[in-house]
């Protein structure tokens, strides 16, 4: 909401908390009128890339919204944002309080991506990450990193934040001297894109949604 993506009676809601009547007002994401369903939808997206993270563009560039079933379930909408070019998996859902405590910095879920960055990564400069780097935004919170292997002049890495700052992997190794050549996220939280085709979609399992509802503190109860 923050970002300003969301109106209510065409006013566009910037605060946290904002209550809405569903039976009286009509609110939009990006836009698109949404409502509220009787049961939460929970989807995970193999974004493809070129794709923007939104569900619509006024640039008139491909949205994710083209890959999953917006009519099916009015109100969905992406759990953060992945960049243009970055693929891998992106959550959707039409749940406002589970999205919000997943972005929330407090929450500290964890995000898993393997990046292709140009130059052979020592364990010195990987180990910087690890650490904490500075970047134009403050310092990171010490990442996982591990380094799965080398091919001329280039690295193939693994990285694990917990943090959701914005273009933050690309920054990171591009602070280190390794700009990132590809980036493919592989997890966020408990999901995993495993076993999703490229732009495939699924609906997550009862038991994956009730260990994101788990690992942001919510009552970890089986949705079915």
């Amino acid at each position: 909401m923050t970002a300003g993506r969301v109106a209510v009676n065409g006013v566009t809601v910037t605060e946290l908390g904002a209550k809405v009547d569903p039976a009286v007002d009509t609110v939009t994401l990006d836009g698109m009128q949404v409502s509220i369903a009787d049961e939460p939808v929970y989807l995970a997206l193999n974004k493809p890339p070129g794709v923007v993270t939104t569900m619509s563009d006024p640039q008139g560039r491909p949205t994710v919204a083209s890959f999953v079933p917006v009519k099916d379930h009015p109100g969905l909408f992406p759990v953060g944002r992945l960049d243009f070019e970055t693929t891998g998996l992106l959550l959707f859902t039409t749940d406002g309080e589970i999205a919000h405590r997943l972005l929330h910095p407090s929450r500290h879920v964890e995000k898993v991506y393997r990046a292709l960055i140009d130059g052979r990564a020592n364990e010195a400069s990987l180990q910087r990450l690890r650490d904490g780097i500075f970047l134009d935004d403050g310092m990171t919170a010490p990442a996982r990193v591990l380094s799965l292997r080398s091919s001329g002049t280039t690295t193939y890495v693994e990285i694990a934040i917990r943090e959701g700052r914005k273009r933050q992997v690309r920054r990171m190794f591009s602070k280190i001297g390794h700009p990132v050549l590809e980036l493919h996220r592989v997890s966020f939280g408990p999901v995993r894109v495993d076993g999703i085709s490229k732009a495939g979609w699924r609906h997550l399992t009862a038991e994956e949604v009730a260990a994101l509802r788990d690992a942001v503190g919510m009552t970890a109860e089986v949705v079915r």
